[in-house]
Order: C-alpha cells, then sequence, then structure tokens
C-alpha cells in the first residue's frame, strides 16, 4: 500500500527485454533512499506497484510483464518517474490509500498555470478519463495520477480538474506534462467498494 506522496523523481536508467514481451527495467532513485530496501519490497514507480529484485546505492531493479506495459505507461529510458517506497504501519498518510494497481491510462488534455502573471501560480490540470474510470471521479474525492494522491475539483463526463500547487510540481514529475500526454490512473478504491456493494444489493433483490 501507498499513499500518493511522491517521495524522489528519478528517471529510467534503462530496459532490458526478457522475451514474451516482458522485461526488466533498472531505475535511478533521484535520491531516494534505498537503505531500507531489500529484494522482495514494493516501490511505486509513477503509480505502478513493482517488486525490486536488484539494488544498489543508487538504483534498483524490477522485472515488468507485458501486462503490466499494456496497462501503464512511464518506462521509456530516460523518462522521468515518480517514485514512494510502500507505506509501514508507522508512517502518516498524508495522501489517501493508493494501493499502486493501475486502473487505465489518461491523456492530459489542458495544462497551464492559472494566473499567467504569477511566479509560484498553481497550475490547472485537465484529465480525460477512459470511459471505464470516468464514473469514478467525484468532486473532492481523491485520485492517483502517475502516482501521486491528488483532489478532483470538477467532473464533467469522463473529463475532471485538478489543481497542483508549486510544492507538487517542485517535488513530482508531473511538471514535466504537456497537453496530450498519457498518465497512469488509479480511482479510489472507495469508490470501486461502493460501487460493487450497490450491484451486489441489486443483485440480490432480484433474488
Amino acid at each position: 500500500m501507498f499513499t500518493g506522496i511522491i517521495q524522489a523523481v528519478g528517471h529510467i536508467h534503462s530496459l532490458t527485454e526478457k522475451g514474451g514481451g516482458d522485461a526488466r527495467v533498472t531505475i535511478n532513485g533521484g535520491g531516494l533512499s534505498l537503505s531500507d530496501v531489500a529484494p522482495g519490497d514494493s516501490i511505486a514507480c509513477n503509480g505502478v506497484c513493482l517488486t525490486v529484485v536488484e539494488r544498489s546505492a543508487e538504483q534498483f531493479s524490477v522485472d515488468v510483464s507485458q501486462e503490466t506495459f499494456n496497462c501503464t505507461i512511464g518506462f521509456t529510458p530516460g523518462e522521468a518517474i515518480n517514485l514512494e517506497k510502500a507505506l509501514r504501519v508507522s508512517d502518516h498518510l498524508g495522501g489517501h490509500i493508493v494501493s499502486g494497481h493501475v486502473d487505465g491510462v489518461g491523456e492530459v488534455i489542458h495544462f497551464a498555470p492559472v494566473a499567467s502573471d504569477a511566479e509560484d501560480a498553481s497550475w490547472h490540470l485537465e484529465i480525460r478519463a477512459p470511459g471505464s474510470l470516468g464514473r469514478y471521479m467525484a468532486v473532492k474525492g481523491s485520485v492517483a495520477v502517475n502516482g501521486v494522491s491528488l483532489t478532483v475539483n470538477t467532473v464533467q463526463g469522463n473529463d475532471f480538474s485538478i489543481n497542483l500547487i508549486p510544492h507538487t510540481l517542485e517535488n513530482t514529475m508531473l511538471r514535466h506534462l504537456k497537453v496530450g500526454a498519457k498518465v497512469n490512473l488509479e480511482a479510489d478504491m472507495l469508490a470501486r467498494y461502493a460501487e460493487r456493494l450497490l450491484a451486489y444489493a441489486q443483485e440480490t433483490n432480484k433474488d
């Protein structure tokens, strides 16, 4: 489990194909402390929960399956990547509960400063979610975008908007986004459970 509070911005160092569409990806940690990371531990990479198979002082490697490549983005060599180590029981839950299981890939349709004449202005980010995810977006609800815990401000159909404060821009790879960029999305798991409970209630009422 994760919180969506990014601990470092690293970059993809290399990708080595293993056959069958799988690959071993080596990531430079970007200053992320790896001293307490062991093979078998989980790290969220752009919101994707992956298992560490090797590590050095500054880098770690993960095995990425074809299925993961099919459902996510963010593993091109040289690309910046948000990193967060798995949540421990004693840690602060500063964002929201994030599983690291990406639900789908959205597209940036607007990204610009709220006030163009201010140096430290917040930025307005608007994303188009795939049709299967739009129903989970709720005003003032939570969503993870490339692993970053964010609050939804507006929703219209499958499009939703977010305000990014300067701190978030400075400390995540979201500052590199452009219109047309793809992003990993994970809906709030509470929304998914609520939907399932309602569906189950409707199914049982038919019997």
